[in-house]
């Protein structure tokens, strides 16, 4: 199962629809917010189950502020992060997901990304497809892959650079 994770879109569609294009076939598509609009067009550009939620700029738009479902045997919470005061660490959103038996949690609102995998709970931010503040300013995204044995794999892509420097 491959699954593609974005955020912090801003309302520039035509990225999420290069990211997409870019990464090939995907079996589910997740944004962790600050779509700010087009989250329908979003939705039409895959064929695919799609999982969105609302960031701190999604005004206008009737997204939920967290979503928790099953991604195969994990317990997948995806949220924007801000309500979990992200800039100051991972450490809210750590203990949130332990408390509440979540094995993944994909978070935004940084615009970086993140990999954290632990004993009892993997934290992942796959950046910013438009608006990246890392040092290198590249626009990232994120591959969960679930191979045959049902063992998760994440490696972060850069937008407009060939798919193949991806690191799974």
């Amino acid at each position: 199962m491959r699954i593609l994770v974005i955020s912090d879109s801003h309302g520039r569609n035509d990225d999420v629809a290069g990211v997409i294009s870019q990464v090939g076939h995907i079996d589910m598509l997740i944004h962790c917010g600050d779509v700010e609009r087009g989250d329908d067009y979003i939705r039409s550009l895959v064929d695919c189950p799609v999982h969105m939620v609302a960031g701190n700029n999604d005004y206008d738009l009737e997204l939920p502020s967290y979503d928790i479902f099953n991604i195969e045997d994990y317990r997948v919470m995806v949220v924007h992060g801000h309500r979990f005061q992200i800039f100051r660490g991972v450490d809210r959103l750590r203990d949130y997901a332990i408390q509440n038996h979540i094995d993944i949690v994909m978070f935004g609102h940084t615009h970086k990304p993140f990999i954290e995998i632990g004993d009892d709970v993997t934290i992942l931010n796959p950046g910013s497809i438009s608006y990246p503040r890392q040092s290198d300013r590249m626009p990232t995204f994120l591959i969960m892959e679930i191979d045959e044995f049902g063992e998760a794999h994440y490696g972060h892509g850069y937008y407009g650079t060939r798919f193949s420097e991806l690191d799974i």
